[in-house]
């Protein structure tokens, strides 16, 4: 095995969100980090994924990179106006004056996290940190003085410290000894993104449908962001999600939920079940590992793609 050792104190395991605001976090304090990434740099990031990006965490990104939050903030959109409905009648309306509050930094913005990850890629250049991609955690070791990491590549690594942000099937996590506690929901959910149409859009309002009509009874979020939507369909008792997430019944949710002129705008489907689940514990016995993000713990998992 080859080793290297990095001449910075603390290695990062995952380059999602989590991982990069971590490094950029750390440099902006003085602390230089260095990310083990599983996946290749050409990895397929489809989807919209994440698409709501909080205020505080619009600040966080701005404070220490300052620029970053504020691109996304450029390119995101902030929705005036929230929706809800029951069996297809509705039951609450309000459009803010205001929706984003004041400042530079708004509430929210509503981006694509495909877009978010292509921003923070540039942050990161610019501060001369290193992604090493194909670079996956096989092994670790850790002591009151530090960690040692094996990487599937062969490759060892050497540092003070290490966060683990590598997901929900974090490795780092099941080499710390921590397992997740908590609860599944029993039903699916399938989400899709639909891309906006040129001529007569809908209006950018947050809809909440409960019960709707138009999807045989089922719960149905409906949510903009940047260059399109994000449909969120609840499975009721008996539904096969596999079924569902099927490109023919999408499109016709689609087309029932949007309409026919969004019918051949799906762009992107899959599947997750709520968990609601913690690590019983964020740090190892010698405290130079921390798991943060998805690695510490889920709100969601997404399970299958199509």
């Amino acid at each position: 095995m080859s080793g290297d050792t990095t001449g910075e104190p603390v290695l990062i395991a995952g380059a999602g969100p989590v991982g990069m605001t971590t490094a950029l976090a750390l440099h902006a304090r003085g602390v230089e980090a260095t990310i083990l990434e599983a996946e290749s740099e050409d990895r397929d990031r489809s989807g919209s994924r994440a698409i709501y990006v909080h205020g505080s965490t619009l600040r966080t990104l701005e404070r220490i990179h300052p620029g970053l939050g504020t691109d996304l903030v450029d390119e995101g959109l902030v929705w005036p106006t929230r929706r809800t409905l029951f069996r297809g009648k509705e039951v609450f309306d309000r459009t803010y004056d205001s929706p984003g509050g004041s400042g530079d930094i708004p509430h929210f913005t509503s981006i694509p996290q495909v877009v978010t990850e292509e921003y923070m890629h540039d942050a990161l250049d610019e501060a001369g940190i290193d992604i090493h991609w194909d670079a996956e955690v096989d092994t670790l070791e850790t002591s009151p003085t530090g960690v040692h990491v094996e990487t599937a590549d062969g490759r060892e690594w050497v540092g003070e410290f290490l966060v683990g942000a590598d997901g929900g099937g974090s490795t780092v996590r099941k080499e710390i000894g921590a397992n997740f506690e908590g609860d599944q929901s029993e039903n699916a959910f399938i989400i899709a993104d639909v891309g906006e149409v040129g001529d007569d859009p809908l209006p950018l309002e947050r809809v909440f449908h409960y019960d709707a009509p138009e999807a045989d009874g089922r719960n149905v979020l409906l949510v903009p962001f940047t260059g399109g939507w994000r449909l969120d369909i609840q499975c009721i008792e008996g539904d096969d999600p596999d079924e569902l997430s099927s490109d023919e019944r999408m499109r016709e949710f689609v087309r029932d939920i949007m309409g026919e002129r969004y019918e051949d705008n799906l762009q992107w489907v899959s599947s997750y079940y709520f968990l609601q689940v913690m690590a019983d514990t964020f740090v190892d016995e010698h405290r130079r590992v921390l798991l943060a993000g998805e690695a510490a713990h889920l709100l969601r998992h997404l399970a299958l793609a199509v």
